[in-house]
């Protein structure tokens, strides 16, 4: 018989707790890219103030570069971006700059815990946005 033991090695990612792998779903890109082309679309038949069209861009790129920035830091090991401050900018409006940063960059894209809270703050995000379209509020505002 051969007693010989055999090791396998784990990348470290597969260790942590609270962290699910698989392979990248390109879902959640085209759902963000959809709803910032309705935006758009919305914008340009006057359905929409043009300003909310342009806050979501400008926020999702705040969003974007600040994963970047992040994903950056985290490289170098260098000072990290509070979850929490990624959370609030999805809350107002960045969320599709997030997604785009978490499928193009391969950044906060694992991590059970970050992605419920993160998809709780998407969800609030629209269902605020309807709110304030449905009552008119959104008008007052901008």
């Amino acid at each position: 018989m051969n007693n010989k033991k055999t090791t396998h090695t784990r990348s470290p990612r597969a260790s942590k707790p609270g962290v699910i792998h698989s392979k990248a779903s390109s879902m959640p890109l085209l759902l963000a890219l959809a709803f910032l082309a309705m935006l758009i679309g919305a914008a340009w038949w006057h359905m929409l103030p043009v300003a909310i069209a342009g806050l979501y861009l400008a926020l999702s790129l705040c969003t974007f570069i600040t994963y970047a920035v992040d994903k950056s830091a985290a490289k170098r090991g260098k000072w990290r971006t509070k979850e929490s401050t990624l959370h609030l900018m999805s809350l107002m409006g960045g969320w599709p700059g997030a997604l785009f940063a978490q499928h193009l960059l391969r950044h906060k894209s694992v991590k059970t815990a970050f992605r419920k809270l993160f998809w709780l703050t998407v969800v609030t995000n629209l269902a605020l946005l309807g709110y304030g379209l449905q009552t008119g509020v959104m008008d007052r505002l901008i």
